[in-house]
Formats: structure tokens, C-alpha cells, sequence
């Protein structure tokens, strides 16, 4: 279990980091799509490697599970809008407090539909696994997500 978990966070974490270290390129979206499907690809493959379920467990989980990671991606992609939007405020001089304000209220939004939908997904997995499982799910969807966006933060500079 241990080494899946190594081996997928050693596939991932280089990932987002050479995307984040080579944002400036021309065509980010396509890079930021490469990434997007290998986590899914990467976790889908850590979730099923790390959860015994029994057959018809798995014939109801992977469907919510599938639904849930679409509308992660969604709010993925609304974090890679908000990281464009402060890289081009910030690349054009000291951020403005208008422009700030605006960054803020965005992240905090984003943090909101992230809170909703973890507590969406929660009810939802609990209906096709014991809580044991879901809580199993949650703790490596946690991990990842934290080391992932620790990752990308490390590149993101300090507002002057």
C-alpha cells in the first residue's frame, strides 16, 4: 500500500511541477490537460489499488466516484483561471489593492465550492461504501490534493 501511494505521489508531484515551473509557455491549457489526466489516470489507479470492495461495492462506487472527480476538475480548472489571473497581475508590477481584493474574493470562493463538494461526495460514498472505506477514500483524495497544491504554491511568488 505504502509503496502504491510513494509511487503515484513520485508520478505526480514532478508533474505539477514542471507545469508550474514552465508556465510561461505559450500554450499552458494543453499543458495543464496532460497534467489534469495524469492524477485522474494516477489516482484512479491509487483508489482502486487501496480499496477492497467487493464486486457489487465497486459497480456503485466507481460511477460517484467518476462524478465526483468531474466536478473536481471543474473547480481544478477554476484554480488554474485564478493562478492566470494573479501570474498576469503580478506580472505586471506591484498588485494592486483593487486587483487583490478581487484574487481573494476568488479563492475564497473556490475554497467554498471545494468544502461543498467534499460534503456532497461524503453523503454520496457513504451510500455505496462502509464508512470505514470512505474515510479511507477521503484521507489519500486529502493527501494528494494537499501535496499537489503545496507543490504548485511553492512556484506561485509572494504579492509585493
Amino acid at each position: 500500500m505504502i509503496s502504491t501511494v510513494t509511487v503515484c505521489l513520485e508520478l505526480i508531484l514532478p508533474a505539477v511541477s514542471f507545469l508550474a515551473a514552465d508556465s510561461a509557455r505559450s500554450e499552458p491549457a494543453d499543458d495543464w490537460q496532460i497534467l489534469r489526466n495524469k492524477l485522474k489516470a494516477d489516482k484512479k489507479l491509487l483508489v482502486a489499488e487501496n480499496l477492497t470492495m467487493t464486486t457489487v461495492q465497486a459497480r456503485a462506487f466507481w460511477p460517484v466516484y467518476d462524478a465526483r472527480q468531474a466536478d473536481l476538475t471543474k473547480i481544478n480548472e477554476w484554480i488554474q483561471k485564478l493562478v492566470f489571473a494573479y501570474t498576469d497581475v503580478w506580472n505586471k508590477g506591484a498588485v494592486q489593492d483593487e486587483d487583490a481584493q478581487k484574487l481573494i474574493a476568488e479563492a475564497q470562493a473556490i475554497e467554498e465550492a471545494e468544502v461543498h463538494l467534499k460534503k456532497q461526495s461524503q453523503h454520496k460514498f457513504e451510500a455505496v461504501l462502509p464508512a470505514t472505506q470512505v474515510l479511507r477514500l477521503l484521507q489519500m483524495e486529502n493527501k494528494i490534493r494537499t501535496l499537489v497544491l503545496l507543490n504548485l504554491a511553492a512556484y506561485i511568488p509572494l504579492a509585493d
